[in-house]
């Protein structure tokens, strides 16, 4: 049964004729009459008595006029509700963000995206980079934010954010009285690192490994705040983006630029061939916008 001939029924019935129908809903009158034969037809049923020379309808066309009239309404209410859908999307999102890039980015995402769209809801889980690449791929999080680079064969890829890695000291260090510091002065120093869920700490190992030695690990933490505390306390070096800094206290850490530099390279990541709701796709676009990227 096709929704098309139930509403040229509806039709007739509330203009009480075949004639009348057919002039307001543009069609002939031979096409509404065979549309309406073949409704009977599909329903096994004769919908108006023709005996009789005023339009009345049958039992069975008095119920499929009141069926068919709840069937058109919940269609122009299914098609009313994909419209709001459009213009207001609606639903929960699932956004992993390592701890760093939380602290970092995800209080103005929260903020702005929940002002343009309220209906929808962010919940954060925050793990390490690893981790939020393993959950994105098995679909337990629909969007997560990573340290690039990563399997271009299994997620899509925004690029997001890109920052030169700093050194941090406590104000008192040797290091901190200098302008710009090479890796290779490292050396002899006590790193304090994220811990191996984060590709923050493969990253400055890589670094270290590339100038010539193995960096001396002293504490690994999952948390940005810990590591730098722990730095305010003389108990190493750490290196991090240059943004965080802004989150510290800059009276007891001092921020040093590095020679060559490693860069931060972040991306939002999708897995490939997943279907994106609307809510999701909206989210996507908010994050290229907001962030120019």
């Amino acid at each position: 049964m096709e929704l098309k001939d139930l509403r040229y029924f509806i039709e007739v019935v509330h203009y009480g004729s075949f004639t009348k129908a057919a002039a307001n809903i543009y069609i002939s009158q031979p096409t509404l009459s065979k549309s309406l034969k073949k409704l009977e037809s599909e329903l096994k049923v004769e919908l108006f008595e023709r005996s009789t020379r005023k339009l009345k309808l049958t039992d069975a066309g008095e119920i499929v006029y009141k069926q068919g009239v709840k069937i058109l309404g919940a269609t122009n209410e299914l098609n009313s509700l994909l419209d709001d859908l459009m213009n207001l999307p609606t639903g929960e999102i699932k956004i992993g963000i390592p701890p760093l890039i939380g602290t970092l980015f995800f209080p103005t995402i929260a903020k702005n995206f929940g002002k343009t769209y309220p209906e929808v809801t962010l919940e954060l889980v925050e793990l390490g980079a690893k981790r939020i690449e393993h959950l994105v791929e098995g679909g337990q999080v629909d969007v997560g934010i990573i340290v690039l680079p990563t399997d271009t064969s299994k997620f899509d890829i925004l690029p997001f954010i890109k920052e030169e890695f700093m050194l941090y000291t406590h104000t008192t260090h040797t290091l901190a009285k200098m302008e710009t510091v090479n890796i290779q002065q490292l050396e002899e120093e006590n790193f304090i690192l994220f811990n191996r869920e984060f590709a923050l700490h493969e990253l400055v190992i890589e670094q270290c490994q590339k100038a010539g030695f193995q960096p001396k690990i002293a504490y690994e933490s999952s948390q940005w705040d810990l590591i730098a505390e722990l730095v305010r306390s003389q108990l190493g070096i750490t290196m991090l983006p240059k943004s965080i800094y802004t989150k510290m206290d800059q009276k007891t850490i001092q921020m040093t630029s590095l020679e060559a530099p490693p860069l931060w390279e972040l991306g939002i990541i999708t897995r490939k061939d997943r279907y994106q709701s609307f809510a999701v796709r909206t989210l996507l676009s908010f994050l290229s916008e907001e962030f120019n990227v």
